[in-house]
């Protein structure tokens, strides 16, 4: 691996590089969420737009129920096993849009309960916005407040994928990032929300990836360099 590429390993990711010289651990990387996160399977995504950023491909794992919440995961069992199993670099955090006030409290209060037991594995929380559908792509807005408050209450990383999704949906000629019921995300829907994560995790630049969406040739280059550029357009507004 070039030594720029390795530096950005370490640094970004939490890469450990045996002092022998032997290959970093791949980062590891826990996804806890919903159908936001199992529908056309977001943490393998995520793994292949890694490797296109010319980082090493991490290691994924998911708990995903459907129409699960954060409090749901814990009293389930499954997602804290799986935490508690492993060495984690970061835990990525999903539940529904969590527009209203009462959701808002919700998230931002299950994000504290998951917080000492993602850092007590070694790992980061990082918040994965959704979006709360095309019929009410208004309140998207509040959406990413509340998930972007839910990341600052626990100093953790904000990924703002439903801002992103938004944006696509009214950046033509884009190609459409919802699903037929107008609520989960197309292929993709689902790349954008990867090439955000991606970002946030990596620091990597979306306009540089290669414009191919893994695995989806039928996604062609022009629809692939938008949705970077969109990715790009909401990552730049948080800074």
């Amino acid at each position: 691996m070039p030594l720029a590429l390795l530096s950005l390993c370490l640094t970004l990711l939490g890469c450990q590089a045996p002092a022998d010289g032997a290959p970093a651990e791949p980062t590891r990387i826990l996804f806890l969420g919903n159908s936001f996160t199992y529908v056309n399977d977001l943490p393998a995504m995520v793994a292949a737009v890694t490797e296109q950023a010319g980082v090493p491909r991490p290691v994924t794992s998911m708990v995903a129920l459907p129409n699960a919440s954060l409090e749901d995961l814990m009293g389930e069992g499954t997602a804290r096993a799986r935490l508690d199993g492993a060495r984690w670099d970061f835990v990525v955090l999903q539940q529904g849009p969590s527009t209203q006030p009462d959701s808002r409290v919700h998230l931002i209060e299950w994000t504290r309960q998951w917080a000492p037991l993602i850092r007590r594995a070694g790992a980061e929380p990082v918040l994965y916005m959704v979006w709360p559908g095309v019929e009410r792509v208004a309140a998207t807005d509040d959406a990413r407040v509340n998930y972007r408050d839910a990341a600052r209450a626990v100093a953790g990383r904000f990924a703002p994928a439903g801002a992103a999704w938004r944006l696509a949906l009214t950046a033509a000629p884009t190609p459409s990032v919802a699903s037929g019921d107008g609520f989960h995300p197309s292929v993709a829907g689902t790349y954008l929300a990867a090439v955000v994560l991606v970002a946030v995790l990596t620091g990597a630049d979306p306009a540089m990836l290669p414009a191919a969406v893994p695995g989806h040739p039928e996604i062609g280059a022009a629809a692939a360099r938008q949705l970077q550029q969109v990715a790009r357009q909401v990552l730049a507004e948080e800074r």
